[in-house]
């Protein structure tokens, strides 16, 4: 905090695990705004979460220090704060105290603390929003304004006033206007059904699920994620930065320092699946997923082959085996590739570990989890299968010593007592550095798990 003529200037708090900028997503509030103590003025993306940033002090808002789509630097001026002195009861009109009401039941990060670095402020591009689809049916020829009207996603009240506020000021969560995006859902014209007119994530649902403002289901327009030639011949810039920037340094760094090797086998995952059933039909509200039937089995290989839970401390010229396994689990999310991580996984049970998965991997998706949450890992398990691929040789994640990736699992011909037969059938593949091992230590433990997944009994022998 710096203060200037009685003013008070908010900094940018650390956001802590090596994040030293952010990007200014949203202003919770505008220049003459009053604001009290702890109340959220800005959300903001790191490169692994979208938070809402609470400021420590009470007043007037006299500037904001930074539009949307610009990245500040922990540290720098982020707003200032005016004392309420001389205007009258320091009081703001009951509209403005509802909204900031609303805009504080957003995600619930607070952030503690002041920063420290210096870099000068940069501004990037912001990505595009998806757009609605037309109206079904054309507007009269005679009506230019009339082709970009879309109706609204809920009924409203007929003829409002032309200068009336909009809706969208209502929206809270980030989880809500993500969920829009996606959707395709313009907020300003859905009705909020929570206290004082809020848009939940139900009324979100609601519209998306009205025809007239779900995105068109064009044939010919692909997928929001593939990527097509500019129509106009020019070429697209996207800057590298937030996310995208972190994912892309430490793959590089990953490439650069470790020397990896991977090594698959096929696998008939047939009793696998048989196992998982009998569980899940056993006990039907504690359901037991997949991956954390592979995750149990990875926890059984790494007690067997500790040399793969490790890093290397080039610095110490040495080896760290962990006494932990801090199990990441690689999960794609619409901000990009991120890895969320299970701390001391080999403490919890097989449903333990379901629940915790489904629950880290949501919260991932959502973009809520805290930073401590995405780093720290030890090993990681990546699921690629999800994209109906079968193999891969993942980049390992940096500074972690091993990555086991599944594909999908399909109906295969496959030799069973002698006889030709269709069974499930994935492929496993294991990237290690082979720093920390040589290729038996790899080979046993890829061999370990694919053993157990051909035979689930073996895991109950080794746990």
């Amino acid at each position: 905090m710096t203060t200037v003529d009685r003013t008070q200037v908010f900094l940018l708090p650390d956001l802590g695990e090596g994040l030293s900028e952010a990007e200014i997503v949203e202003w919770r509030v505008a220049v003459g705004d009053v604001v009290t103590v702890d109340q959220s003025v800005v959300e903001v993306e790191t490169a692994k979460a979208v938070v809402d940033v609470p400021c420590p002090y009470a007043g007037r808002v006299v500037a904001l220090h930074g539009a949307a789509g610009e990245v500040r630097p922990v540290g720098q001026p982020l707003i200032t704060i005016a004392p309420l002195d001389g205007d009258g009861d320091g009081g703001e009109p009951v509209g403005h105290a509802t909204y900031r009401e609303e805009e504080r039941a957003g995600s619930g990060n607070v952030l503690i603390g002041y920063g420290t670095g210096h870099a000068g402020a940069g501004r990037r591009r912001r990505r595009p929003r998806l757009a609605l689809a037309p109206e079904p049916t054309a507007p009269p020829s005679g009506d230019p304004t009339a082709a970009r009207t879309d109706p609204p996603a809920h009924p409203a009240p007929a003829g409002p006033p032309a200068d009336r506020a909009p809706t969208a000021a209502l929206v809270i969560s980030p989880i809500v206007r993500r969920l829009a995006r996606e959707r395709g859902v313009d907020l300003a014209a859905v009705r909020g059904t929570g206290t004082g007119g809020v848009i939940r994530r139900a009324d979100v649902e609601a519209a998306a699920a009205a025809p007239a403002t779900r995105l068109a289901a064009v044939p010919e327009q692909p997928a929001a994620h593939v990527g097509l030639a500019p129509a106009d011949g020019q070429d697209v810039v996207i800057p590298l930065t937030g996310i995208r920037k972190v994912i892309a340094d430490k793959l590089s760094r990953s490439r650069r320092e470790i020397p990896e090797v991977t090594i698959w086998v096929d696998v008939d995952a047939t009793g696998l699946l048989e196992t998982r059933a009998a569980i899940n039909a056993a006990t039907p509200d504690a359901p037991v997923s997949i991956l954390a039937l592979l995750a149990r089995i990875c926890l059984s290989g790494l007690r067997r082959f500790p040399q793969l839970n490790a890093h290397v401390d080039t610095e110490g010229q040495r080896i760290v085996q962990s006494a932990g396994v801090h199990l990441g689990i690689a999960a794609q999310t619409d901000r990009g590739l991120v890895v969320p991580v299970l701390r001391d996984a080999q403490r919890l049970t097989t449903r333990e570990l379901a629940a915790a998965l489904a629950e880290t991997t949501a919260a991932a998706r959502a973009g809520t989890l805290p930073p401590a949450r995405l780093t720290g890992g030890t090993f990681t398990l990546n699921n690629y299968g999800v994209f109906g691929v079968d193999g891969s040789t993942p980049i390992i994640n940096h500074p972690e010593a091993a990555l086991l990736g599944v594909g999908r699992i399909v109906d295969k011909p496959w030799v069973v007592d002698g006889q030709l037969a269709v069974r499930k059938v994935t492929q496993l593949s294991l990237t290690f550095d082979h720093r920390v091992c040589d290729g038996g230590v790899a080979g046993g433990f890829l061999r370990h798990v694919a053993d157990c997944v051909e035979q689930p009994a073996l895991l109950v022998a080794n746990v």
